[in-house]
């Protein structure tokens, strides 16, 4: 089913990332970590469907979404970059691979962040966040989506990787093995992946190699 919202809000997140609040259908409702196939309520580009994470909560009385924008493209996230309160989007059924499944280590790459705002912003409602540890890897310090507020859910049970920016006020490496065998305690827990196809394939062959159940990690491409 389709609905047409109206935009209420649109505010930067980073320099190339935004957030856009709109109208709430009513009855409208979504697992944290979900998302929906979201187009631009325009002729030109009302078929033109990409998924988007949810990063609000059921609670709220609109919905939000935190998109990356490529200015450079001429695509939906392009013209999602020009679009002002007032004009509107299309979004349909909610659907996702990534859903809270108990406590263990997100392992987020660039907007891969983005499905677990709403775990962690819901897990944080519910007072419920102690045993949650995300390893949040990006190009650089100023690509970080939200980190004020990453800082104020998870204190120091977040570490952010940097793999593009040596003088970085955070830890310059990739989320390899090494740095797996050096940050995580128990390979038997629990494990949330989400970012770049690549990243996510070679995270999943890291984890199965140092022995972690294929049941217990959750993959998703962004």
């Amino acid at each position: 089913m389709e609905h047409i919202v109206k935009i209420q809000s649109v505010g930067n997140v980073t320099h190339d990332v935004k957030r856009f609040r709109t109208d709430k259908p009513s009855g409208y409702s979504f697992t944290p970590g979900h998302a929906t196939e979201v187009s631009i309520n325009n002729k030109d580009w009302r078929d033109e469907k990409r998924p988007f994470t949810f990063t609000s909560l059921n609670q709220d009385p609109f919905l939000e979404f935190t998109i990356k924008i490529y200015p450079e493209h001429n695509g939906v996230t392009e013209q999602l970059g020009k679009l002002q309160p007032g004009d509107e989007l299309i979004v349909r059924d909610t659907w996702g691979a990534i859903e809270y499944k108990g406590p263990g280590y997100i392992i987020a790459g660039g907007a891969g962040i983005t499905p677990y705002l709403a775990i962690l912003r819901d897990l944080r409602r519910e007072g419920d966040l102690k045993d949650i540890i995300l390893f949040f890897s990006n190009k650089t310090d100023e690509d970080i989506i939200l980190k004020d507020e990453l800082d104020v859910m998870l204190g120091e049970n977040v570490k952010y990787v940097i793999t593009d920016q040596e003088d970085t006020d955070y830890i310059n490496a990739y989320i390899d093995k090494d740095f797996l065998l050096n940050n995580v305690e128990d390979f038997d827990s629990r494990f949330y992946v989400c970012g770049p196809p690549e990243m996510t394939k070679t995270i999943s062959e890291i984890l199965e190699d140092l022995g972690a159940s294929s049941n217990s990690v959750q993959l998703d491409d962004q």
